[in-house]
């Protein structure tokens, strides 16, 4: 998702929230009273940032043209406020028709039967033009409750300033899927380059930090590992994968490549550390693409992430979903249809630099109006999401979740808790949350 540093802040509260919220009585359906299925009106609820509103303006305005007699109210919150808002609205049955959510929040909802089952709206014809992953992304028990509208994901960013002039030819480095670094490859490089750099920079940094945790599971996923069972209850985590991937993330503070204040619960984040030039490559999310473009002062570049027995990366973005007791169902349905077509997903993804959903959007297709050059990275690095690794990641456990991880990576990176002790207790909290 699309978010300021002070956004992100409020991620965590807002996902205790929703979770809280699934355990409450009176959890109740309810459209928008605004709404008027007869002049087919909409409202529509979402956090954004400024280019984020702008596009959404500019596709409202398509659609209404498009589909007579349409009205879509578009309500603009501040994210800290809109799940808080959107509980309430349910609870008291005045929620919108549509509403935008993160996937790690889409399972919450629809396991509380509270959105539009979309089965009906879409052929499989129209569901082969999504990303397998992504529309198990917006799926809860084989049925989409949501439409992926775009997604997020990290990849590598380097300064290369820094590495010439640390002697490493930069067109070496790697440029897709095809040539990624394995995990050998790249300890090699961040060993070789930690003793070209001075005490004070650092090879890389990795984008864990506070709420960030779940980005860890990257490195499971690579190594073909999983933190939930099929049945979305057994903990997988306690594994001989769980095994390599952590003893592999422990080694980045032991080996001094990452600054040693840069683990879950620090508070700065990773592309701070980048564009200061404290490191010389940082993995961050495409939607900072902007931010990293007006900050830093050198060179840089995006290349793919590691790989170990296959690749991955973290699952960010949004989905836009209809409650279930709007008043227009079938126009709800259709708006949520037209902002996933291929040109409207194109023109809001050009606008904000997020990444598309639709398989007809990949590689360079898209005209990203900010560093076109390294989006592609980002692009093809969202191919590696599995629908397996989704199905996990939008568990309505994972706030919970989310908690145990940030708690039991610090003590075993900053800590000196065992690998053993740390995916005991990542199991039983696992377990825990799920049940």
């Amino acid at each position: 998702m699309k978010l300021s540093r002070k956004m992100l802040a409020a991620v965590g509260i807002a996902m205790a929230s929703t979770v809280a919220l699934a355990g409450c009585a009176g959890f109740g359906g309810g459209g928008s009273d605004e709404g008027d299925s007869a002049s087919g009106d909409l409202t529509f609820t979402t956090w954004a940032s400024e280019s984020e509103e702008a596009a959404f303006k500019d596709l409202i305005g398509q659609f209404e043209a498009e589909h007579e007699g349409a009205k879509v109210k578009l309500n603009v919150v501040p994210y800290d406020q809109m799940f808080s808002n959107i509980d309430a609205q349910l609870s008291s049955g005045d929620a919108p028709d549509v509403f935008r959510v993160d996937y790690g929040n889409l399972g919450v909802y629809s396991s509380q039967d509270q959105l539009l089952d979309l089965s009906s709206s879409f052929s499989d014809d129209e569901v082969s033009e999504f990303t397998p992953a992504m529309w198990e992304a917006v799926s809860y028990d084989g049925k989409p409750y949501g439409v992926p509208h775009q997604t997020d994901v990290s990849a590598l960013l380097v300064n290369t300033d820094m590495l010439t002039a640390a002697g490493i030819d930069v067109s070496t480095l790697p440029t897709s899927q095809d040539d990624a670094w394995t995990w050998d490859q790249f300890a090699d490089f961040a060993a070789d380059l930690r003793t070209k750099l001075p005490a004070d920079k650092y090879p890389f940094v990795y984008n864990w930090q506070l709420g960030g945790a779940p980005r860890w599971l990257s490195w499971l996923f690579q190594a073909d590992g999983a933190f939930l069972g099929e049945d979305g209850k057994t903990p997988e985590i306690d594994s001989a994968a769980g095994e390599k991937a952590l003893d592999f993330t422990k080694s980045f503070f032991t080996e001094n490549w990452v600054p040693p204040t840069s683990s879950t619960k620090s508070p700065t984040y990773a592309d701070s550390l980048f564009t200061e030039g404290t490191t010389a490559m940082a993995f961050l999310g495409s939607f900072l693409v902007p931010d990293v473009d007006s900050l830093a002062k050198f060179e840089w570049t995006a290349i793919p992430m590691p790989k170990d027995e296959r690749g991955a990366t973290d699952l960010g973005g949004n989905a836009l979903v209809a409650t279930k007791a709007t008043k227009n169902p079938e126009l709800a349905a259709e708006f949520l249809k037209f902002m996933v077509s291929a040109d409207a997903m194109s023109e809001f993804c050009a606008a904000t630099n997020e990444l598309p959903t639709r398989t007809d959007l990949g590689g360079d297709a898209i005209d990203f109006a900010v560093r076109p050059d390294v989006m592609p990275a980002f692009v093809d690095q969202a191919a590696t999401i599995e629908p397996s690794d989704v199905k996990q990641l939008t568990s309505p456990a994972m706030a919970a979740i989310n908690t145990a991880l940030q708690d039991q990576l610090e003590a075993a990176f900053i800590g000196g808790q065992s690998t053993k002790d740390t995916l005991s207790n990542l199991n039983d909290a696992i377990k825990e949350a799920a049940e």
